[in-house]
């Protein structure tokens, strides 16, 4: 298997640490809002990278850290007049729902709290301290980056030219040696700010040095994959470098992996411009399941668009994948026997499939390809089983085709018909019996299969059409 390795600028052969068992880091949310479609991205793919190592039999231990104590989480908490622990329970509680809609894998994941992991966070920035590497002004802590060998070489940024840089601005805070130095410390300013006591006083952690320390308790010292949206590159991967190789003495993360941007309507998603979406605001209109389609649906390193129309694009594909599955539970239920002769070569048919699923997904995860090996086994099924199939061959294909989708962690939903509106059922089939009677067979088909996604079924009668709930 080959993954796109960040540090390295290529496609390297993915080699863990210890045989069979991987140590993944992944950077989660600052929790003072709802998170948006760019959060959820790199949740929804390096869950499913998870998935796929525990697929090909590895164990993974897999953290995904919560930053519950930063700038906005305050502001929000002091403008809200709440305590700050008021704010971030809130959107924890949000974030763990909009997982299970997203259908991440939680049972196993492991999520520390920045504020929970405090101790850990003093002795680090202590030990940085006690080795030179970071020094105190007047209880404000910075990471000396001269001191770091090889910083830029996550991000390909130069040293000289961010001291260059930084020069050319003014710099509101010239207590540090240099320009490109970094908080680890943050002494306490307002009065209803969090804080915890230090040897340094009263004050609270960097950004940087929380997923720094978070990662060295849960994973050790060396990390086989570090992982984030690429607009965390620099500064914060590539401090988290410094900070940890500099005290370690050892590599932070053998490989980086990192997910393209999302774009809205081809422009770069802001508050600023209005084109923000919540999964919160999302998921009143579109199942997240949807979403994670989208998701899946192009290279996770290239930026993906978000319109309303590509999801509309993707709800229709995921509802293929859905009645093909609902139609393979019903003929397993309709069928019976033994493989037929005559069937042993459509389970070599669809092994080739299964080795093309591994093919493609061992190629950088190429999620993409592999959700066309699925359509390539709906294809199959819509093909060649009917009720005269054996149940062998139904059985054999449906298990192909549910291992494949959890792989990728596609769930199957049916809505409840008490919500649905059943007055926009009754349109639709009307709908319907008008097409079919301007014999528009392929919208018609098209209408029953919406419905047959939504868990009604219709029969046709020479009287008239009626439904009922599957």
């Amino acid at each position: 298997m080959k993954i796109y390795n960040t540090l390295a600028r290529e496609k390297q052969e993915f080699i863990p640490q210890e045989d069979k068992k991987v140590k993944m880091y992944v950077c989660g949310p600052t929790v003072y809002d709802y998170i948006h479609i760019g959060n959820a991205r790199p949740m929804v793919v390096f869950d499913t990278f998870r998935r796929y190592l525990q697929y090909l039999g590895y164990e993974v231990k897999y953290v995904v850290n919560f930053t519950d104590v930063d700038d906005k989480i305050i502001n929000k908490a002091i403008k809200e007049n709440v305590d700050f622990r008021q704010i971030t329970e809130k959107y924890i509680n949000a974030f763990m729902e909009d997982a299970k809609d997203l259908n991440l894998d939680e049972k196993d994941t492991i999520h520390p709290k920045a504020t929970e992991t405090m101790d850990d966070i003093i002795q680090f920035v202590k030990e940085l301290e006690d080795m030179g590497a970071a020094y105190n002004v007047d209880g404000n802590v910075y990471f000396d980056v001269s001191k770091a060998k090889g910083y830029g070489k996550l991000s390909g940024k130069k040293i000289e030219d961010l001291i260059a840089g930084a020069s050319n601005r003014v710099d509101e805070n010239s207590e540090k040696k240099n320009p490109t130095d970094f908080a680890l410390w943050k002494k306490t300013k307002l009065e209803k700010e969090p804080s915890w006591q230090s040897p340094w006083g009263k004050g609270r952690p960097g950004w940087h040095i929380e997923c720094s320390t978070m990662s060295r308790k849960y994973l050790g010292d060396t990390l086989d994959i570090h992982a984030g949206g690429e607009d965390l590159e620099f500064p914060h991967h590539e401090n988290e470098i410094a900070q940890s190789e500099t005290l370690n003495k050892k590599p932070f993360a053998n490989y980086w992996m990192h997910n393209g941007m999302i774009q809205v309507s081809g422009t770069k998603m802001s508050k600023s411009l209005g084109n923000f979406f919540t999964l919160h605001d999302i998921k009143k209109e579109f199942d997240l399941m949807v979403i994670r389609f989208w998701l899946l649906s192009s290279s996770y390193r290239l930026p993906i668009n978000f319109t309303r129309e590509i999801i509309e694009q993707a709800k229709n594909s995921l509802d293929r994948l859905n009645n093909a599955r609902f139609r393979m539970d019903e003929l397993l239920e309709n069928t019976k026997g033994s493989l037929k002769e005559s069937e042993k070569s459509h389970i070599e048919y669809l092994d080739k499939l299964e080795d093309r699923f591994k093919e493609v997904m061992d190629d950088d995860l190429n999620t993409a390809d592999a959700i066309t090996v699925l359509f390539d086994i709906v294809k199959f099924a819509n093909t060649n089983l009917n009720n005269d199939s054996s149940n062998e061959l139904v059985n054999y294909t449906l298990e192909m085709f549910i291992r494949l989708e959890n792989v990728l962690g596609i769930e199957n939903r049916k809505k409840d018909i008490s919500d649905l509106d059943i007055e926009k059922i009754e349109e639709m089939i009307e709908q319907r019996a008008k097409a079919k009677k301007e014999k528009n067979y392929a919208l018609a088909d098209s209408i029953r299969d919406k419905l047959d996604s939504i868990g009604i079924a219709i029969k046709d009668t020479r009287e008239k059409t009626t439904r009922e709930r599957k």
